[in-house]
C-alpha cells in the first residue's frame, strides 16, 4: 500500500517555504496541531526524520531534501494534470479526431479549420481519410469523435446532423458540347468517360442518383485519387465528373471548367457530421457543428 500522496508533497513544499508549523498550516488552511500530527504520521510511516528544529525553525534533514526534490518536480505536474483534466471535464479540451468519408469534404473541412482553431485554443484537431480509419466503426470504436459524410447511416447509438447544403452537379471542360447547356439528362453521359474518386460505385451520387436509375452507363470510367489532378483531366478534355457545385465554383476561377446541372431538377445533396449520442452536449464539439452551419450562411 502507498504511503505518500499528493497531500503530502504539499505539506512537504508549505513547511519548506514558510519555515515553520504555524506559518504552514496558515498557507494550507489548516490548523497547527492538524499538520504537525499529518507530519508526525509521515515520518513514522516512512520511519525516518523529515525535518529538525533550529531556533523555532523548521530544517529539512537529508531525507527530506529528496523528499522536497521529488515533490518540487512531481506536484506541479499532479496540479497541472488536475486542471487539464477539469478542462476536459469541462469540454474545454481535447483531442478532436475528425474521419472524412467523402473526399471534397476535405475542402469543405479546410476552411473550418483554422477559425476552429482560433475559438478553441485548447482543443486539437486530428483529421483522418477514410483509408486511415474504418468509417462507422471507428465513430463506434472511439477512434474518430466526428465522421464528415453525405450518406449518414443511422444507428440508435449515434446522432447525425446536417451541417451543409449543397448541388452535386457535372464538371465540363469550357469548350465541351455540354458547357452551354441548362441542364444534361442520363443519355447524354452514355457517350462521355466519367472520372470519379476511386469509390464503389454504389457510393457515387452520380451513378446511383442519376445514371442508375435511367439505366445508362458512361462510355468510360477513370477513377482518379486526388481532387485537383481530376479536375485537371476535365480541363484538358479527357472526361468529365460529378462534384459538388461550391467545389467547382471555387476551381473555374483557375481552370478551363463549368458546372453543368445533373438533371432538370438538379441532385441536392447535404454535408452530415455523425457523433456519438454521449458526445452530443460536448462544448468543443458543439462549437464545431455550430461554426458549421454559421460558414454556410
Amino acid at each position: 500500500m502507498a504511503i505518500l500522496d499528493r497531500t503530502h508533497l504539499v505539506m512537504i513544499r508549505a513547511i519548506h517555504d514558510e519555515g515553520s508549523l504555524t506559518a504552514a498550516a496558515d498557507k494550507l488552511h489548516i490548523t497547527q496541531s492538524a499538520l504537525s500530527h499529518s507530519l508526525k504520521k509521515l515520518e513514522d510511516q516512512l520511519n525516518v526524520p523529515l525535518f529538525r528544529r533550529e531556533s523555532r525553525r523548521l530544517f529539512l534533514t537529508q531525507a527530506g531534501e529528496y523528499l522536497l526534490a521529488v515533490a518540487n518536480r512531481l506536484e506541479p505536474q499532479l496540479a497541472f494534470a488536475e486542471d487539464r483534466l477539469k478542462q476536459f471535464a469541462q469540454g474545454e479540451r481535447g483531442n478532436f479526431r475528425i474521419g472524412m468519408e467523402c473526399h471534397p469534404c476535405y475542402q469543405w473541412l479546410i476552411k473550418l479549420v483554422s477559425p476552429y482553431l482560433e475559438s478553441w485554443p485548447q482543443v486539437d484537431v486530428d483529421v483522418k481519410q477514410k483509408f486511415q480509419f474504418g468509417g462507422l466503426g471507428a465513430l463506434f470504436n472511439y477512434e474518430i469523435d466526428m465522421l464528415v459524410t453525405p450518406d449518414p447511416i443511422h444507428k440508435p447509438e449515434l446522432h447525425f446532423e446536417p451541417v451543409f447544403d449543397y448541388e452535386q452537379v457535372l464538371v465540363v471542360n469550357t469548350k465541351h458540347p455540354l458547357a452551354q447547356a441548362e441542364y444534361v439528362t442520363p443519355k447524354q453521359l452514355g457517350n462521355e468517360v466519367l472520372i470519379t474518386y476511386p469509390v464503389a460505385k454504389d457510393r457515387l451520387d452520380v451513378f446511383s442518383l442519376f445514371l442508375n436509375p435511367a439505366g445508362v452507363l458512361p462510355k468510360g470510367h477513370k477513377p482518379i485519387e486526388t481532387t485537383d489532378v481530376m479536375l485537371q483531366m476535365v480541363a484538358s478534355g479527357r472526361g468529365v465528373a460529378a462534384l459538388p457545385r461550391w467545389l467547382v465554383d471555387e476551381y473555374k476561377k483557375e481552370l478551363n471548367i463549368v458546372p453543368v446541372r445533373l438533371g432538370k431538377r438538379g441532385v441536392p445533396k447535404q454535408i452530415f457530421v455523425g457523433i456519438r449520442k454521449e458526445d452530443i452536449n460536448t462544448p468543443y464539439i458543439k462549437g464545431f457543428i455550430e461554426l458549421a452551419r454559421l460558414k454556410q450562411q
